[in-house]
């Protein structure tokens, strides 16, 4: 037992008690709305906070393990300096980097921090530069995509709590990889949300997903202050390499310097201080290269962005897809406007959302690192009404030219779990509320959206079926047999082709250059050298490209000043002189 300071803001209640191990201490407020108290207990103590004449024991909002789930007592907890071996750890910056996202649960059998350990030789190999999981805060229910987190400080104890998360990065770093986390600041998921009782935490907005969070309104600075230090511990707690933020188009901030701005700036203090590069990483539709400027020319200082244009465009060229927002591409022209300026709506009108959309990217200024590609994502299948993979629809020549499309680019590149084999598992939308009401809302909700599509209600898959989870986890056994072999080895090839071609490094999209033809659906993306010739049709094709294979899907036929490609086939291709 030692003396403990227990502190936690809560301006709304007119008294707030402390209760560790059950017994109640009575807690003084000060000026600025932070009650305190100073009380005797074990470095693993269970406690809450007792709000007003309410009896329930409510956890710690920034609570630093939750081992029963959010909603009972949060335990003290604290990283101790031997679970590290990372000290030689140097790290590095996510621009043009290899990224894979995974989601813990599902990446493995037994879904677990120390499970994924088991898989990270298969990446090392696979020639990946970072692993980004998807959120890992503590959210209701035993399984879920965490983007309904609740207590952002703590770890999901499902997945092996904070200890197992420590593992899992330090286990990283010793094989040479980064390690980025999945951060949601812009709502809280609707089961477990105590936050209210305690102060102004939510704004009088909303986004798509509920209430919006007060970074803007009144009473917003230790709000602000409570994203912040979240952030910020990931990376000095945890030693993560940097934080992907969700959907920061629903951070509505109406103040001076933008909230991310001042994460930017405070995360590039801790990178000092830590002696290492430290990476944001931004998810936005908005289109707006403020986003990645540098603050000192006017920006926001993210690292760098997701870039939906560019999986639309290829995702929609090589299959033909083109509902919602798919609309507006498909054409070779699409394609190519997007590879060559980063986003394809930029100042232009978007028939998705009936209007003018995006700002055009200075590329002579923005290196393309700043920018994401990726043909699969977490939301790119999972919010597909039965979650099915392009492997599900796809011709495995058609995944290679994506493939190659994408990590050929100068862009930073992201594969998502999986994708590398070709895996026939989808990724489902699923959830484990224990509320039966929420539970009940959740599923009839999923249902009625995608009925409202065109899609039999039937057909959804059920989010709270513990089947519809189970399904969504990888299936390890297809890695080494027929054409997900082959896939695999397309991958690392291509991968280590971005690692040791020069060409392949330059940044800037100036330099990179593009032919196709539409009626024959022919794509080529050059890069210095070398030549990314694509036959995105069923039938032959005589590209006007010569020189020497250097990696290939299909059986290319090379002439001096041509390659003859099968259907659904792609080439790298070094030109003569």
């Amino acid at each position: 037992m030692a003396e403990h300071k227990f502190s936690v803001w809560a301006p709304r209640p007119d008294r707030v008690r402390l209760d560790v191990g059950g017994a109640l201490y009575p807690m003084t407020r000060t000026d600025d709305g932070w009650w305190h108290a100073v009380v005797d207990a074990a470095p693993d103590a269970r406690y809450g906070f007792v709000v007003d004449d309410d009896p329930k024991v409510l956890p710690d909002p920034r609570s630093p393990r939750q081992p029963d789930g959010v909603h009972e007592r949060s335990q003290l907890w604290r990283p101790t300096p031997e679970a590290w071996s990372d000290g030689g750890w140097k790290g590095r910056s996510i621009e043009g980097a290899v990224i894979y996202e995974l989601h813990v649960g599902t990446f493995t059998t037994d879904g677990t921090f120390d499970s994924a350990i088991e898989k990270l030789e298969h990446l090392v190999d696979l020639g990946v530069d970072f692993v980004e999981l998807m959120p890992v805060n503590a959210f209701g229910g035993t399984h879920g995509w965490g983007y309904d987190g609740v207590l952002w400080y703590a770890v999901h104890e499902p997945y092996g709590g904070p200890d197992a998360l420590i593992r899992l990065i330090d286990a990283c770093h010793a094989r040479g990889l980064g390690l980025l986390i999945d951060a949601v600041f812009n709502h809280l998921g609707p089961s477990g949300n105590y936050l209210p009782k305690f102060g102004p935490y939510l704004s009088t907005g909303s986004n798509p997903w509920g209430e919006s969070i007060n970074i803007a309104d009144a009473d917003a600075d230790p709000v602000r202050r409570y994203i912040l230090d979240c952030a910020l511990r990931w990376m000095r707690d945890f030693h993560a390499d940097g934080l992907r933020l969700d959907a920061v188009h629903a951070l509505v901030d109406t103040t001076a310097i933008h909230i991310l701005e001042e994460l930017s700036a405070e995360t590039d203090a801790l990178a000092a201080e830590v002696g290492r590069p430290l990476s944001l990483i931004a998810e936005s539709d908005m289109n707006d290269p403020r986003l990645i400027t540098p603050r000192g020319q006017g920006g926001l200082g993210m690292t760098a962005q997701w870039d939906d244009d560019i999986h639309h465009a290829i995702h929609a060229a090589v299959s033909g897809e083109r509902q919602g927002y798919y609309g507006d591409f498909g054409t070779l022209e699409a394609l190519a406007q997007t590879l060559r300026h980063g986003y394809f709506h930029a100042g232009t009108y978007s028939s998705f959302r009936h209007r003018r959309h995006g700002r055009p990217l200075d590329t002579s200024v923005i290196p393309a690192t700043r920018l994401l590609a990726y043909t699969l994502t977490h939301d790119q299948v999972g919010n597909r009404a039965i979650g099915d993979r392009p492997s599900a629809n796809l011709t495995p020549g058609q995944l290679a030219i994506k493939a190659a499309l994408a990590l050929g680019s100068p862009y930073t590149a992201m594969l998502f779990m999986g994708e590398e084999w070709a895996s026939s598992s989808p990724f489902q939308f699923f959830s484990s509320h224990p509320e039966p009401e929420l539970a009940r809302a959740t599923a009839e909700g999923r249902k009625r959206e995608f009925a409202e599509h065109g899609w039999d209600a039937d057909e959804i898959p059920d989010p709270q079926d513990p089947a519809t989870f189970l399904r969504s986890k990888l299936d390890w056994d297809e890695v080494g047999t027929g054409d997900h072999a082959r896939l695999l080895a397309f991958y690392r090839n291509l991968i280590a082709l971005r690692r040791d071609e020069s060409d392949l490094a330059d940044p800037w999209l100036d330099h990179l250059g593009v032919d196709y033809d539409e009626d024959r659906r022919w794509f080529v993306m050059h890069r210095g050298a070398l030549s990314i010739v694509c036959n995105l049709g069923e039938q032959p094709v005589d590209v006007p490209v010569g020189g020497d294979v250097v990696l290939a899907w299909g059986e290319p036929a090379i002439a001096a000043d041509s390659t003859g490609l099968p259907g659904h086939s792609v080439a790298v291709v070094r030109r003569r002189g």
